[in-house]
């Protein structure tokens, strides 16, 4: 027996499913209750000669030349040159390698080149080109080349590639095995019979076959179908299932809720509906991500400050001091190799690859691992509502129960279950039954003597049992409550028919479905008889609840100073009634304002205005919800979209970061950069609260590291120009190397989330590394003062250099051995100061990062101790200085705090009140309806932080030109040109049924 269909069964929400016609003066009113169903989109003929038309993708599947959804099914058997009995085998194959495989197809990424794109920025440029100095330029003047730099150089390089692409290779086979789990299978009919097969080797022309709980696993045209209801929500949004007929299409992904079907596969892989939204998503995309332009800016500092002072030296060595060429050549390469932060991408990508495993406890699976630090920066969360804020589960809200007669809220909930079906059931069935609690008194204490299922014709259910208590029949209907209304004939009454009228149109305006049902007593034993008559007795309300924890979860995200906005395909009266009960307000609009604006005489001067203050918008396409996303990050605001389904992926792909539910599809998931893998919402603020720990690592990282850079080229060149130090680049080197393997522990380091969205406030960090480096240059300065023009250390501690004092040669090995040791422990000791708010020992460092320091220093002062390298100008010094240099260093680091605050006192506090008068006078101009001055990106700037994403896509793009692994694939002009398409024919669909659910 065929089910109830679900759209019909039930009433429209948004608008009332009753009217009053006017009729003459004395007459009665009537009234009529709408119908609600789909409008039958009638077949057509190929409008070209079919015998034109080639079998492949570039003919079959343009829409100007034939459509194969909306053609009568003979012309699709006559164009895809098949019969009801399927494909042989060789044929299928043949038709594999002409459409490729029913899959989409994932690029893998080269191994080998992913490795390489860690030495792919201008940072590690320079530290390539300081090698090749090294190795070539260096060899003149009968000196060999300089290769013991030449192989520190290339060393740290190789350290920081590996460290970086071990990482973020193990976060990508995570998501990889992630996505490997799922394969899927399909009944095929091969050679005649009946086969099971991978659905990935389905053609168009093929025959199959699936019934309920079958996943429909490629666009195919039903050749047969029997009481068939699918789940198109993953693709279309529609929340409540369709019913299919034959000759109906069936997309690619949907679920079969009912029923059983055979159908001819019309396309496969990219060319589905499913692809194609898809495959939209996954076009080229060279977009510089936020990460990349903040490292970008941060690189433009430290080579700038490197480049001034480099071009100082250079005229001052070569021309004022008239330096052979091989003696300035290794000052340069001290401020080459020592200013430049060649960890930084190595060190920023550890940190998010390590907190992306963090995440991954929280069972969210990290796609990209920058989205991480983009996270911490949201301002909106915007949010698809079903299946993400609610549970995508029909339910009877029973505090909205309505009763006309002698029977409680509990009575008409069990009328109404005995006139359901307790086995296959369809959403609706499932939630009054389920409204029972236990579903077994369905059945309990009745016999079911008939049951008559949902007809087209007569829009609902009804049961004839009798009652084992009493031994009467008894006679039981629901369904749509103009149709129910009319059949009731015993409490048919004025007062009865008006209160029902503003029931329905109060559930209406709610959005909630309205479900009538009405009962009758049958005289006699024969379950055909004619009743005593239909009373009504009640009003059930239907709704998509909320999930459990998705209030909290709003609340924890206004907690953080995420805004979230509800961005819905479904009505404009369910939106708002969802935002009531999650408390995220009511303020909701049409999609149409997207395109007409603020309507005449609003609050509102501009859409922009207008979407800043929306609690969310309903209605909505694809399109629009990638135009949302796309204006507010126009604003300004960096952008989080939740979704599940493949009209989603669009907007996931837009946004800077994209999250998909639990239960996404893959064209979602493909889409995202972050996948959940648990239901709710709840790890999105794990993950918020997750990303913003990771942020406050990568910024104090930022400090120190720019800290760093000033502090090498200014000391060191300061040091040249004043006693021509020359200063071994080697040692510079080892310096680089102990920083680097200490400041990789910043990744698991113990630090303190912020209550706001974070942002990269640049001025900000160079204002601190500016004043820290300075700091540190003057400690190194005074130390190289006291010993070269005193005897202050000498006279006290009994220590000496290689000469006595007066005399030392401001090159003495013992004291480029004294300023290693100096610069390797205070600017190191400096990440104490920049990971911290407040005192530096206020804030427990993680233990990892203590190790590693404490690890470091005794190397430093191991190799100050012990190292006698004749390649690179030191010599030992002994264990007197040692301690000298450690409580030097000591004494110049507890200051270190006190600049921080004063920084804050002063030229922070400057810096944020200019930033917020900045923002008052955007917002204010604004409102006024001003245009914002926007600086246009240049393209050099474009390119330039494009350097820092990691990528080889102009390699990948190289191999394609050329031919190398090509697929069949359809052109992108192509897929916009279907999507394009496709969104109008489901807008005309929603304007003929305004009320059918598409969350």
């Amino acid at each position: 027996m065929s089910q109830p269909n679900v759209e019909k069964e039930a009433g429209p929400p948004a608008q009332p499913d009753s009217s009053v016609e006017e009729t003459p003066a004395g007459q009665k009113h009537v009234r009529q209750y709408k119908d609600f169903g789909h409008d039958e989109v009638k077949a057509t003929h190929a409008n070209v000669d079919m015998s034109r038309i080639e079998l492949k993708a570039d003919d079959l599947y343009d829409k100007e030349k034939v459509d194969l959804e909306t053609i009568v099914i003979e012309d699709v058997f006559a164009l895809l040159q098949c019969t009801d009995q399927g494909l042989t085998t060789q044929e299928a194959q043949r038709r594999l390698e002409i459409f490729g495989p029913n899959k989409l197809e994932q690029e893998e990424q080269n191994p080998f080149l992913q490795f390489l794109s860690f030495m792919w920025n201008p940072l590690s440029w320079v530290m390539e080109a300081a090698a090749l100095v090294a190795i070539a330029l260096s060899n003149g003047e009968g000196r060999a080349p300089d290769w013991q730099d030449f192989a520190g150089i290339t060393t740290l390089l190789f350290i920081n590639s590996s460290i970086g692409f071990y990482e973020e290779r193990g976060a990508g086979n995570a998501v990889k095995a992630l996505m490997d789990s799922l394969a899927p299978k399909a009944k095929v009919k091969r050679d005649g019979s009946w086969v099971e097969v991978e659905s990935a080797y389905l053609v168009p022309g093929d025959m199959i076959a699936f019934k309920i709980g079958d996943i429909v696993p490629a666009d195919c045209r039903l050749t047969e179908a029997i009481n068939v209801s699918i789940d198109q929500a993953a693709l279309t949004g529609e929340s409540l299932p369709v019913s299919k007929k034959d000759a109906d299409q069936c997309f690619s992904g949907s679920t079969c809720k009912q029923g059983e079907a055979e159908g001819v596969v019309i396309s496969t892989g990219v060319n589905t509906f499913f692809g194609r939204a898809a495959s939209l998503v996954g076009q080229e995309d060279d977009t510089t991500g936020h990460l990349q332009k903040i490292l970008a800016q941060i690189g433009s500092f430290c080579l700038i400050a490197i480049g001034i002072f480099v071009v100082a030296e250079i005229f001052v060595l070569y021309a004022g001091f008239r330096w052979s060429y091989r003696s300035g050549l290794d000052n340069i390469l001290v401020l080459l190799i020592g200013g430049i932060p060649i960890a930084m991408p190595t060190v920023l990508s550890v940190t998010l690859a390590v907190g992306a495993q963090q995440l991954a406890s929280y069972k969210a699976i990290v796609t990209r691992i920058t989205a991480i630090e983009e996270l911490a920066g949201v301002t909106i969360l915007c949010s698809d509502k079903t299946g993400t804020l609610t549970t995508n589960k029909l339910t009877i809200d029973r505090s909205t129960i309505r009763t006309y007669a002698a029977f409680s809220a509990d009575d008409v909930i069990l009328l109404a279950a005995y006139a359901s079906r307790t086995e296959n059931q369809d959403a609706i069935d499932a939630s009054v039954v389920g409204a029972l609690g236990d579903t077994s008194r369905a059945r309990a204490g009745i016999k079911l003597l008939d049951f008559k299922p949902f007809n087209p014709v007569d829009k609902r259910t009804e049961i004839t049992y009798r009652e084992e208590a009493s031994g009467k029949l008894k006679r039981v209907t629901k369904g749509m409550t103009g149709i129910i209304i009319e059949l009731c004939s015993r409490n048919k009454t004025d007062d009865i028919e008006n209160r029902l009228e503003a029931d329905v149109e109060e559930f209406a305006s709610r959005g909630l479905r309205a479900l009538a049902v009405a009962y009758e007593e049958v005289e006699g034993d024969d379950p055909e008889a004619e009743g005593n008559g239909f009373e009504l007795v009640g009003l059930l309300a239907i709704f998509d609840p909320p999930r459990e924890d998705t209030k909290q979860t709003i609340d924890d995200a206004l907690a953080f100073g995420v805004k979230v906005k509800m961005v819905t395909g479904d009505q404009l009266a369910i939106a708002k009634e969802t935002g009531r009960r999650l408390g995220l307000g009511d303020h909701m609009y049409p999609a149409k304002v997207l395109k007409d604006g603020p309507p005449p005489g609003s609050k509102f001067n501009s859409l922009d205005e207008m979407i800043m203050d929306a609690d969310g918008f309903a209605g909505v396409f694809p399109e629009h919800k990638f135009e949302i996303v796309k204006r507010l990050q126009g604003l300004g605001h960096l952008c989080a979209m939740t979704g599940d389904g493949a009209n989603d992926a669009p907007a996931l792909s837009r946004a800077n970061v994209g999250i998909a539910v639990e239960g996404a599809t893959d064209a979602a998931r493909g889409a995202a950069d972050i996948v959940l893998t648990e239901p709710g919402l709840s790890t999105i603020v794990h993950a918020i609260r997750g990303s913003r720990i990771i942020f406050q690592r990568m910024r104090n990282y930022a400090i120190y590291a720019c800290a760093v850079t000033i502090r090498i080229v200014v000391c060191f060149a300061i040091l040249v120009f004043c006693y021509r130090f020359q200063f071994p680049p080697f040692m510079v080197l080892i310096i680089a190397l102990l920083n680097d393997g200490t400041i990789m522990t910043l990744s698991v380091d113990r630090v303190l989330p912020s209550s706001t969205p974070d942002s990269w406030d640049l001025a900000e960090i160079f204002a601190y590394a500016v004043a820290y480096g300075l700091y540190l240059t003057v400690s190194t300065i005074i130390l190289v003062v006291v010993i070269l023009e005193s005897d202050f250390f000498q006279r006290k501690f009994h220590v000496h250099l290689n000469a006595p004092p007066g005399q030392i040669d401001h090159n003495d090995r013992k004291l480029h051995t004294i300023v290693y040791l100096q610069v390797a422990i205070i600017s190191q000791a400096l990440i104490f100061v920049t990971r911290s708010h407040g005192f530096f020992f206020m804030e427990r460092p993680s233990v990892a990062l203590m190790l590693a320091f404490c690890l470091a220093q005794l190397v430093s002062s191991i190799i100050a101790g012990f190292a006698d390298w004749g390649f690179t100008y030191i010599e030992k010094i002994d264990g007197a200085w040692i301690g000298i240099i450690w409580v030097w260093d000591i004494i110049w680091f507890v200051p270190l705090d006190l600049i921080k605050f004063a920084m804050k006192a002063t030229v922070i506090k400057y810096l944020r009140n200019r930033h917020d008068r900045a923002t008052a006078e955007a917002t204010r101009a604004s409102a006024e309806g001003g245009v914002p001055i926007i600086r246009t990106q240049s393209r050099a700037a474009s390119i330039h932080e494009s350097l820092y994403s990691n990528r080889t896509s102009f390699i990948r793009r190289a191999v394609r030109k050329v031919g190398f692994g090509q697929k069949v694939r359809v052109k992108a002009e192509e897929l916009q040109r279907f999507s394009s398409i496709q969104a109008h024919q489901a807008g005309q669909t929603l304007a003929r049924h305004p009320s059918r659910p598409t969350a």
